[in-house]
């Protein structure tokens, strides 16, 4: 057994017996500015501190204190993120040295070779004229990026809407010979107008799930658990949003749900399929913890 599910057990007997929890999950936002306008996006019309080098390293230190052991650093768009000659692959290497796995959250329009994180995904969501409509004229880009990226645990991530979903098939198979897998998550109704055009509400969601877990049937590489997905027709899953701690540009931090300090919660609308398999992992899934093992790439530090 790995250390990495030792200390999710120890993680889990702590709250099982103690009541104690602690985060395990860590997302945090370097910054909101984004080189793209994405349609679904509501972070990059936001403004505000950015933190120097020594203050995220400060942040990236209280959240492991927190207990956090997998650190995501995303934005905004977070190759964006400088301090003078400091950038995003400095806060990679000074987070290695205290997480098990270190990722990385793009829009893949920066080069991604030579990038010294654990995981990195690139967010992706349509072919080109409905890439096009949701975060404009990138296409091209950002593929050519991805083909040319020598990284080995390069994934995908989906946000499906009601724009794209009628091509969910192309996307993933377009997809499936370009990186190592592909996950998914659905659109987060933040409150916009466009989320009119966007938000997939809880009963149109069956038939869409229903053809993930057959394109993941047949071999696609559609990395969330048939548990998660089914789970995720209704958000029956029970969830354990304490599991995981946010970060802001500001350095403010939160624990618990992503939607925190940034927008309404409400669980029925929720999409964020980590959440769903996190929680299910604490539940004893052995499923979901062994796809989180698979995607981390856990280190022993």
């Amino acid at each position: 057994m790995s250390f990495w599910v030792l200390y999710f057990f120890k993680v889990f007997l702590k709250k099982r017996i103690f009541n104690i929890e602690t985060p395990v999950l860590g997302g945090f936002k370097l910054t909101h500015r984004c080189n793209l306008k994405c349609y679904h996006c509501p972070f990059w019309e936001r403004s505000g501190k950015e933190l120097n080098f020594d203050e995220v390293k400060g942040i990236l230190d209280e959240m492991h204190n927190m207990g956090v052991r997998i650190m995501i650093l995303e934005g905004g768009e977070p190759f964006l993120w400088r301090d003078g000659d400091k950038s995003l692959l400095d806060v990679v290497n000074y987070a290695k040295n205290k997480f098990f796995s270190v990722g990385i959250t793009t829009n893949g329009s920066f080069p991604m070779k030579n990038i010294p994180s654990d995981v990195l995904w690139v967010s992706f969501d349509g072919m080109r004229e409905t890439y096009k409509r949701i975060r404009g004229d990138f296409f091209d880009r950002v593929v050519k990026n991805i083909e040319e990226s020598d990284h080995k645990n390069l994934y995908a991530n989906i946000t499906i809407n009601q724009i794209n979903e009628p091509e969910l098939e192309d996307v993933i198979k377009f997809l499936s010979e370009r990186v190592r897998g592909i996950t998914i998550q659905f659109h987060y109704p933040y409150g916009g107008e466009e989320d009119k055009e966007l938000f997939i509400p809880l009963n149109k969601r069956v038939s869409i799930i229903d053809r993930l877990i057959k394109l993941k049937k047949e071999g696609y590489p559609v990395l969330d658990t048939y548990r998660a997905l089914n789970h995720m027709k209704a958000n029956t899953w029970k969830c354990n949003d304490w599991l995981i701690a946010n970060a802001n540009p500001d350095g403010t931090i939160s624990r618990g749900c992503y939607i925190k300090n940034r927008g309404e919660i409400n669980c029925q609308h929720c999409g964020f399929a980590a959440h769903a398999e996190i929680s299910l992992g604490f539940d004893l899934d052995f499923s979901a913890i062994n796809m989180g093992r698979k995607i981390f790439k856990y280190r022993v530090i």
